[in-house]
């Protein structure tokens, strides 16, 4: 919106010569220089110019009759000093102005990243806790969000310019596809022979589409199941395939039995604590690190990371993993718990940097505007896409084969 601003310069004396005085005084629609106004004398008449953005207004007299005339010469003197003073007031008044409009614009949108922060967060831990199909519904709505995110950013323009993107109908089949795998891997266990079923039959539907088919819709839409909808699904294998009790933990002695009991605090619900922590802290630390000792940049790929904050926020992911670990009793091992933190951190920051890279392609700050504050739901769960699969596939694999 455009505003109006005013400069008032100064009132000055100001003494008209005669040449200029007639022009300024004569009207238009009398071409008699008889009648025209030449005083004998010059005069001493108070001016006061008043300028804005779409015209300028001419104040005449003592008694401050406005007068709108073309004026075609006028001579007057004025201080320059003064006059440079009265423009220069009112540039730094217009930049304080745009200082406070965006100090005041920050303030509300951190307000806006903390207040729905902990909305999340509080929901999210309810969810993780109570397990089973409030877990895995969860995960289905929020991965159907996160895939028609997803075709949205393949469909845009930036990336567009480079490849032909798949179908809508294609798109909006694979987004449904993605959000009944987490379904399929509570209910039968594993998702390999389902997830490949429904990629042959969506590159058949590409293939034999009207028109000119491109390897870029199919390997974008390949990539889309593959990112969208299989890895996430890796986290119900953690929080519900891995049943065994945790009995070492103290906490889940104590959890009341209409709430499950001891049985309810599993080493799958125990391992997704701890990852999720450790992610949490891993991106605080090195949200923190990088802006206190950043110097060095990380990658072209997103320039605000730095070597600097990613080593605070692999520590800080390492400590909270060390920490949990002895407030859970598991898993018993120091270097368990250290290993564990450091499969986090990497997880939490290739999925990061793989998202960075998909929005950088499309040209666009964000995946989408469903979170006040914080973007699209890829911008939150970017940092967990890979890290599901990494941390069922240390507890599952490495925990029984080392021992440890």
């Amino acid at each position: 919106m455009a505003t109006t601003s005013y400069s008032g310069i100064g009132r000055y004396n100001y003494k008209l010569l005669p040449l200029s005085l007639s022009s300024i005084t004569r009207c238009p629609c009398h071409s008699s220089p008889s009648k025209a106004l030449v005083p004998a004398r010059p005069r001493v008449v108070k001016l006061n110019f008043v300028f804005d953005d779409r015209k300028s207004v001419l104040r005449l007299g003592r008694d401050g009759g406005l007068a709108r005339r073309r004026v075609i010469t006028a001579v007057a003197r004025v201080e320059p000093e003064q006059l440079g003073e009265e423009v220069n007031k009112g540039d730094k008044l217009s930049e304080n102005e745009d200082l406070l409009s965006e100090h005041q614009q920050k303030a509300s949108q951190l307000r806006k990243r903390i207040v729905f922060g902990l909305g999340i967060g509080i929901s999210v831990g309810g969810v993780v806790l109570a397990g089973g199909w409030i877990f895995t519904a969860f995960m289905a709505a929020a991965v159907f969000v996160g895939a028609r995110e997803y075709f949205d950013l393949v469909r845009s323009h930036g990336i567009t310019a480079g490849m032909t993107p798949p179908p809508r109908y294609v798109s909006r089949v694979c987004s449904i596809i993605c959000a009944v795998m987490p379904i399929i891997t509570l209910y039968f266990g594993q998702i390999d022979i389902s997830v490949t079923f429904a990629a042959f039959v969506v590159a058949m539907a590409l293939l034999l589409q009207r028109g000119n088919p491109r390897f870029a819709q199919l390997s974008s839409t390949m990539f889309g199941l593959f990112y969208c909808g299989y890895l996430p699904s890796f986290w119900v294998k953690l929080r519900c395939g891995l049943a065994a009790p945790a009995l070492n933990t103290r906490i889940g002695a104590s959890w009341p039995i209409l709430l499950g009991g001891q049985a309810h605090w599993t080493i799958g619900l125990v391992a997704c604590l701890i990852s999720i922590s450790s992610i949490i802290a891993a991106d605080t630390y090195a949200f923190l690190g990088g802006k206190t000792f950043g110097r060095t940049p990380l990658t072209s790929i997103s320039p605000k990371k730095t070597w600097e904050g990613t080593i605070t926020g692999l520590g800080g992911c390492v400590a909270t993993s060390i920490i949990l670990s002895k407030i859970f009793c598991w898993p018993t091992s120091l270097i368990s718990a250290i290993a564990f933190g450091v499969l986090n951190f990497f997880g939490s920051v290739f999925g990061d940097l793989t998202e960075s890279m998909i929005k950088r392609d499309a040209g666009v700050k964000d995946s989408g505007s469903l979170i006040p504050g914080h973007g699209g739901i890829l911008d939150r769960v970017d940092s967990y896409i890979f890290t599901g699969a990494l941390a069922y596939s240390f507890v599952k694999y490495f925990l029984p084969l080392y021992g440890v």
